[in-house]
Parts: structure tokens; sequence; C-alpha cells
């Protein structure tokens, strides 16, 4: 049995993720309120998996991410896409007369904006995660409350779902990634069959040091996929560069890691593993 680090509680994305990328195999869940939670929880026990957000399609990157992933040491072995669809849930006796009050994840709220807009009478309260709120609404039996979570958290917790589907864009898609302890990393992950890595480095503070990079991954045929800039701290106008890259040949692509080596700073390979699909 695989031990999977999550940022949220039973019912929550997190954990629709981490059921689905382990589709065939039996977890359990290690629940945590923050995502440096996650990654203590590996340094830890080195044989606990985390599973994190790193992006949404509508929210954006979740930049605090990415420095905890590069600060952690961990390696990236997986990751999975997961469509988001939310629910409007209550207690099992009310109904949309009843409901005054709604609770959820600030980010959750937002993406279902519209469909609060069309219930002004409604107060929106922030929680620290949408499984959570459905848990809490139920536990202390508030009546007039709703949560705004996934139907597994709703259906888990004992809701009613009054309504699915009530997120303003349908072509809502959140990143995880899948971590783990670099002892691990290897066993995780099955050799030769990766297409995916991510990277991370510094440049020189002068012209054009970005440009010549992205010219050497174009030339060996290296697909860039995302490209985050973090400032960093302490050092002036300098920043330190997220980058997702996908290939269809582990020879070129291991060639142009070589060849933008001498051109950048700190380069380190956060992972390389398996692209993941979209899954609704």
């Amino acid at each position: 049995m695989k031990k999977i680090a999550i940022q949220g509680g039973i019912g929550s994305f997190h954990d629709v993720a981490a059921h689905q990328f382990f589709s065939d195999e039996e977890i359990e869940l290690l629940c945590c309120s923050t995502f440096e939670q996650v990654f203590d929880a590996i340094k830890d026990d080195s044989h606990v998996i985390g599973l994190c957000a790193i992006e949404n399609t509508i929210a954006g990157s979740l930049l605090h991410n990415y420095e905890l992933l590069k600060q952690s040491g961990v390696q990236i072995v997986g990751e999975h896409k997961l469509r988001i669809s939310h629910s409007f849930g209550c207690l099992p006796d009310d109904d949309w007369d009843d409901i005054t009050e709604v609770n959820s994840h600030p980010i959750a709220l937002m993406q279902c904006r519209d469909f609060l807009n069309k219930h002004p009478h409604m107060k929106l309260v922030e929680t620290e995660d949408t499984a959570l709120s459905a848990m809490i609404i139920k536990r202390d039996n508030l009546h007039g409350h709703a949560a705004i979570c996934s139907k597994a958290a709703a259906e888990y917790y004992g809701m009613k779902v009054l309504q699915e589907g009530i997120e303003t864009n349908k072509h809502n898609f959140t990143r995880f990634l899948v971590v783990a302890d670099p002892w691990q990393a290897d066993e995780l992950k099955q050799k030769g069959t990766y297409n995916k890595a991510s990277l991370v480095f510094t440049l020189p503070h002068h012209e054009g040091s970005l440009s010549q990079v992205l010219s050497i991954l174009s030339f060996y045929q290296i697909n860039l996929t995302k490209i985050q800039s973090l400032p960093i701290i302490g050092r002036e106008w300098e920043y330190q560069f997220y980058v997702d890259v996908e290939f269809t040949n582990i020879l070129r692509y291991k060639q142009s890691i070589s060849a933008i080596s001498p051109l950048t700073k700190e380069l380190k390979i956060l992972g390389e593993y398996e692209a993941g699909k979209s899954t609704i």
C-alpha cells in the first residue's frame, strides 16, 4: 500500500486526483492542511509520495508550490490533469430557499462567480478547503449553509447536491504533480518511458540570455509547454525560470540539456516523467 500525502481532506480534488493516478493500486491518504505539510511528510518518511496542484487553467500557477518543490529536493515522478467540476451541496433537510451562506476555498468561489452572481443574497465565506467546507457543515449541522465542493465530497459527507457543474468555465483543469524522495523516484517511474521534464535555472543578467536557451531547445525539437519566471529574493532584477518541456526523442532531450547548461546557472532537473493526459 502506498502512502500519499495530499493537501485537503477526503473528497477534495487532491483526493480524486490521487485515486485516479493510482487507480490500479491500494493507497492510504495522509491529509494535510497546507502544501508545506505535504513536503514535510515526505521529508519525515521517504516512502511517502506527495501529490500537489501546480497550476489551474483559470486561476493560473500556484507560485509558492514551485519554490516548495525546488527547496524540498524531491523529484517529480508523474503528473495528472483533472477536470474540475464543482457541486453545490447542503444538509439533506435544506433546500434552495434555506441557503443564506456559501462556504468554500477562495479559488472555488472565484471559479463559480457567474453562478453565485445569480444568488446575491448568499453570503460568501472563504475556507481552507472545498471538502473541509462540506465536512464542517455536516458535522456541525449548519442549516442554511452550502458548500461548493466536488460531487465526491458531497456524497462522502452525506450532503444533498442541489446543482452540479456550477463552475463558470467548463474547460477548468488542474495539473497535479506526483513527487517523491529521490531515493524512491527510480522505483516509481518506468525507465525509458518518460517524455516530459521539469527544469529550473537562473540566467546571467544580460540581453538575449533567455532567447539563447529557447533557441537551443527549439533546435533540438524540444517542445516548451510552460515557462514560469519568479524573482530571486535579495537579487534585484534577477529571476529563476521554471520550464516544462516535452520531447519524442530522449537522446535529443539529453543533448539539449548539455547544450543549455553552459548558458545557465544553477540548472536543476526537477523530474523526468510521463506527460499526463486530461481526465474527466
